[in-house]
């Protein structure tokens, strides 16, 4: 292995500038396999990454990172659905375009999201009503154990909110490959969130949900290419109907949006405004002016800058509302992902 060290401030959204002590190139689905067999076999510590998009760096890792740059998508299609096969390097937001160029609809409110498609399960990717796993036919992956590539059907995936096999089960042990993507020629439009509302559900088009949702994000949402985040940063916490009900007594004007099993999901950004953390720093990293669900970069911060104020973020958080706020990232150490709070 070089001794080398090999910037990483490009493969991640935050633009954090950190190294690694090797990096790898894997442009085919073939090379992805044979690297992290021989790395896995080799008994080496190494990080598969995608776009970047949902990790702090903490400090230089000390492993080989595989940058994955498989290309490639596939379309079929029977009476009553698209299906598409998608190799994990693809860029998922490229990928939501390509659809829509096709008059293929169901992927819209997803647009602008940041990250490959190998990712997406992953964490299962939602936004404005629509989730990954309402979308997704299958996962293939790696299995490091076996040497062998399997599928997981949507169901096996046990997708949850923000969550999945992938970070449960397979979390070191599965390098995603492919992702297959079911969408109905009987397009519903879904129009439920913020100024999507204002549109007609007989006559919108899957492009003016587009349209509206790459503004609304191009608005409210820092441009990681010119102030380094990584999006979201906390996940929206989901709490009972009573804990909610308390919460509308002492925080009138609470924003809360009730899901399909009673519970109520809390918009985190909001719990974070009111406690007046917008601005807030910690060396160069800073909460977003306009979002606060947003932890950006202003410069020059550190991974341990970023982590340091996420952990205030949540002791505030939780001191005024009682709410445990989670961060979606993962927090990578020199040795590999840890947990926030042991950073």
């Amino acid at each position: 292995m070089s001794a080398v060290p090999y910037s990483l401030k490009s493969y991640n959204t935050f633009q954090i500038d950190h190294s690694c002590a090797e990096l790898i190139h894997a442009e085919s689905k073939a090379k992805l396999i044979s690297t992290c067999l021989e790395l896995y076999r080799g008994d080496q510590d190494f990080l598969v990454l995608g776009g970047g998009s949902n990790i702090v760096l903490t400090e230089d890792y000390l492993g080989t990172v595989v940058h994955v740059e498989t290309k490639g998508v596939e379309f079929s299609e029977d009476d009553e659905y698209h299906y598409l096969s998608v190799a994990a390097g693809e860029n998922w937001h490229e990928l939501v375009v390509t659809t829509l160029s096709m008059s293929i609809s169901g992927l819209e409110n997803l647009a602008l999201i940041p990250g490959t498609v190998g990712a997406a399960p992953i964490q299962n990717i939602g936004a404005y009503g629509v989730e990954l796993m309402q979308l997704c036919d299958w996962v293939e992956y790696l299995d490091l154990r076996t040497g062998g590539l399997k599928r997981l059907t949507a169901q096996e995936c046990l997708f949850k909110y923000r969550d999945s096999i992938f970070k449960g089960d397979l979390l070191t042990c599965a390098v995603i490959t492919g992702v297959g993507l079911k969408l109905s020629k009987q397009w519903q439009p879904v129009i439920s969130y913020g100024p999507l509302r204002a549109f007609e559900k007989g006559s919108v088009t899957a492009k003016q949900i587009f349209d509206c949702i790459c503004n609304m994000r191009n608005t409210k949402l820092p441009n990681p290419d010119v102030l380094g985040n990584a999006g979201s940063f906390f996940k929206n916490p989901i709490v009972s109907r009573a804990v909610f009900d308390s919460l509308v007594e002492n925080h009138p004007g609470i924003v809360g949006y009730p899901m399909d099993d009673d519970s109520i999901k809390l918009a985190a950004g909001w719990l974070i405004d009111r406690a007046g953390l917008k601005c807030l720093k910690v060396g160069d990293a800073a909460v977003h002016e306009q979002q606060a669900l947003v932890l950006v970069n202003m410069g020059q911060a550190r991974g341990k800058d970023v982590t340091q104020l996420a952990r205030q973020v949540i002791r505030a958080v939780a001191g005024r509302y009682g709410i445990e706020l989670e961060a979606e990232p993962r927090i990578i150490g020199a040795n590999g992902e840890r947990e926030l709070a042991d950073d």
